[in-house]
């Protein structure tokens, strides 16, 4: 196969979308490490196809951009009754990750304290593209985002208006509910569970602030497994490391590219990528 863009067409008609569409995101997040060898290697492992080790990372990139337009803008939608429970930190690092990978994003704060919004405010970068609204202007902010070609947007909600995340929840390809391992979070979600079930949209469990050497995450997901929500196989840990880079405007893959947050919020945006195709 004479290219990496070459592996990649032949991919997107050999294999469904979520096969194609993990298989490019994990290539360009390993060509972002290593981009000679193991993200063509990812690529054409999936196209079965000889390995190309003399293909640089723009050509990787190239083959993922490629992907991403053929499968089209996928929406998420992060969610939860509970205020504190990080979905404006997930929002905004999902949304970084992405830039990361390549995409053009789109983030639609729906959130009366417009936390995204000034998050905005602080960034260099005009990416991702954050708009702060009310959930009434949601449909045609959506269909604004799809004109500009945006290969991904994130809603980011409020927690007390069960009207705003509704409209969200169904307008997403995948509802995001972050949940903290404490006993008011736990006690709080089937709230949010009732949304994603009216909204009748896939949706997953995301388990956020996590403490190290502690077990109250495994006795969180023993009690989200009740609900028949997957659960992410990620857990986000609570590190300072979240809290300074939002203060600078940045992701944590931005602000700490090679620290343990960083990392786990690569791995969620992955599996999210997997997610809610159609």
């Amino acid at each position: 196969m004479s290219s990496c863009r070459d592996a990649g067409t032949q991919a997107f008609y050999l294999f469904d979308i979520p096969t194609l569409r993990h298989a490019c995101t994990c290539a360009i997040h390993v060509a972002g490490l290593r981009p000679c060898t193991l993200a063509c290697k990812c690529i054409h492992q999936r196209a079965d196809l000889p390995h190309t080790p003399h293909a640089n990372l723009p050509a990787c990139v190239d083959v993922c951009s490629f992907a991403i337009q053929h499968v089209g803008m996928k929406i998420i939608s992060v969610v939860s009754r509970k205020g504190g429970s990080g979905k404006t930190t997930l929002t905004l690092n999902l949304a970084m990750a992405a830039i990361e990978a390549g995409q053009k994003v789109v983030v639609i704060d729906l959130d009366p304290q417009q936390s995204s919004s000034r998050c905005a405010r602080l960034r260099s970068s005009e990416e991702p593209v954050i708009v702060s609204a009310h959930a009434p202007i949601l449909p045609a902010l959506i269909e604004k985002a799809r004109e500009g070609r945006a290969d991904l947007v994130v809603i980011d909600t409020p927690p007390e208006s069960g009207t705003a995340a509704l409209l969200a929840a169904k307008s997403a390809d995948l509802i995001l509910i972050p949940c903290q391992p404490s006993g008011l979070d736990l006690d709080a979600v089937g709230d949010t569970v009732n949304i994603a079930k009216l909204a009748g949209k896939p949706a997953m469990f995301v388990l956020n602030g996590c403490k190290a050497a502690s077990s109250l995450a495994d006795m969180a997901a023993d009690v989200l497994s009740d609900y028949q929500v997957p659960l992410a196989p990620v857990r986000i840990g609570s590190r300072v490391a979240f809290v300074k880079s939002l203060a600078a405007g940045k992701g944590v893959v931005e602000f700490e590219p090679s620290g343990r947050s960083a990392d786990e919020i690569r791995q969620l945006y992955i599996h999210t990528n997997q997610q809610g195709d159609t």
